[in-house]
């Protein structure tokens, strides 16, 4: 039998992906290793990341690393895939020789054939997950639409190109009869499915008929964007009780200067109106957003409005970055990057630090309250566990002592928090 570890670098999106080439392979009777600690001696495949600066760094690191482990004859063939190879092919054949075959975002298919065999499109939307059991990324749509002028996204991964509907809710119920009943929906951008494939906006639609399939106990929403956001969408999240009171909602910035030359469409006033309609129309709604400090023509002034903005509006969730100059992109063609980095990274830094006193405020206050709580895995003395405001990975845990009494990974229970720091929270299991 032959091993195959696969490494991903980047996004859920990209996971996506591995998990489906994980699956094929499986059928051609693979040993199949994912992000393993030690290469297995066979393939080794990349699924690489090109969205900003670190992010291509640590791909291209990677790609050494397992080169290196060839030469040393750990490893006897590796192959790269994913938005790194998509956007920069001809470079990277060039420049990093030792690499067996190069592939792109799309093509990645074509990798099966030159190993061991045809795709089996019977098994396209089939998967090996990699996370666990009990909850799914689920991948509605590729590509952007949008270009705001510093992402190279729509570069790399072409226009918005929505599943069918139907296509999405089989997959819903194939995964709820293998046991996932938690379901993380992703998109570059969520708020566009449908416009191309029905000429609407049917992303409301979608997600109530998700929250209508048994089984599906909880439904998160990420990357959503703020200019024409679907409004029924609210109404969905506030009448389905799995669809949960949470929105992954990029912002950027506040000041209408940077909108406008980040060519966002959309104002400070809209956001502001947005922001309190979502919390209007459904109450205790935790909204996590990302921020970019540094972006060309960014002042004092305006950076300083955006701290203004985090502190009044006091994000339950917040993720920054400073501006990485990615070309092709309009921001690179058009802007001179005239921030120092030096001061990209101080403004970042500020900025991150208001944001860990909310948290910690925020946290702090769920101290004697009561919540759902979903246990991911045991590490330790503590069980580790999540509120349907806590995404895997990006957002707080909950740690319930082991001592207190046995738990089963997947299943929901509730907690009544006892303890909290800036991003996590202790509890004891009540029910």
């Amino acid at each position: 039998m032959h091993s195959v570890d696969i490494i991903t670098m980047g996004c859920s999106k990209n996971l996506v992906d591995s998990e489906q080439l994980m699956r094929q392979f499986k059928k051609f009777g693979y040993k199949i290793y994912h992000n393993p600690e030690r290469t297995h001696g066979d393939v080794a495949v990349v699924n690489t990341c090109g969205f900003i600066g670190d992010a291509k760094e640590e791909s291209v690191n990677m790609i050494l690393e397992l080169c290196d482990a060839k030469e040393r004859g750990e490893l006897k063939k590796v192959f790269v895939m994913g938005c790194l190879s998509e956007r920069y092919l001809n470079e990277l054949v060039e420049e990093v020789p030792q690499v067996d075959k190069f592939y792109g975002k799309f093509n990645w298919k074509d990798l099966l054939s030159d190993l061991c065999g045809d795709y089996d499109e019977s098994l396209r939307n089939r998967r090996v997950l990699t996370t666990p059991k009990h909850y799914a990324y689920l991948k509605i749509s590729e590509g952007c639409d949008r270009k705001c002028a510093y992402c190279a996204i729509p570069i790399i991964t072409g226009s918005h190109k929505s599943r069918p509907m139907e296509e999405i809710l089989d997959e819903v119920r194939e995964l709820v009869a293998e046991g996932v009943s938690e379901f993380q929906v992703i998109a570059q951008e969520l708020t566009y499915y449908g416009i191309d494939l029905y000429k609407e906006q049917r992303l409301p639609r979608l997600i109530e008929e998700m929250a209508r399939i048994p089984g599906v106990r909880w439904i998160r929403l990420h990357y959503a964007y703020p200019t024409h956001f679907p409004k029924d969408l609210l109404r969905v999240m506030r009448e389905y009780p799995n669809v949960c009171n949470y929105l992954d909602i990029a912002l950027q910035h506040i000041a209408d200067p940077v909108l406008q030359r980040m060519q966002r469409h959309i104002t400070k006033a809209e956001t502001l109106a947005l922001l309190q309609e979502m919390r209007r129309e459904v109450p205790g709604i935790c909204i996590r957003t990302t921020l970019m400090v540094g972006f060309p023509g960014e002042t004092e002034e305006d950076f300083n409005e955006l701290l203004d903005f985090v502190r009044e509006v006091r994000f339950d969730r917040m993720g920054a970055f400073a501006y990485s100059e990615e070309e092709g992109t309009y921001a690179a063609l058009n802007y001179e990057d005239d921030v120092p980095e030096e001061v990209k990274q101080a403004r970042l830094d500020k900025l991150m630090s208001v944001q860990e006193r909310i948290s910690a405020e925020l946290c702090a206050a769920k101290v004697g309250q009561r919540f759902t709580v979903v246990i991911d895995r045991q590490e330790g003395d503590y069980y580790i566990g999540r509120t349907e405001a806590d995404s895997p990975e990006v957002d707080c845990e909950v740690l319930v002592p082991v001592s207190e009494q046995s738990l089963q990974t997947g299943a929901f229970y509730t907690a009544e928090i006892t303890g909290a720091d800036e991003f996590d929270l202790y509890a004891t299991i009540v029910d």
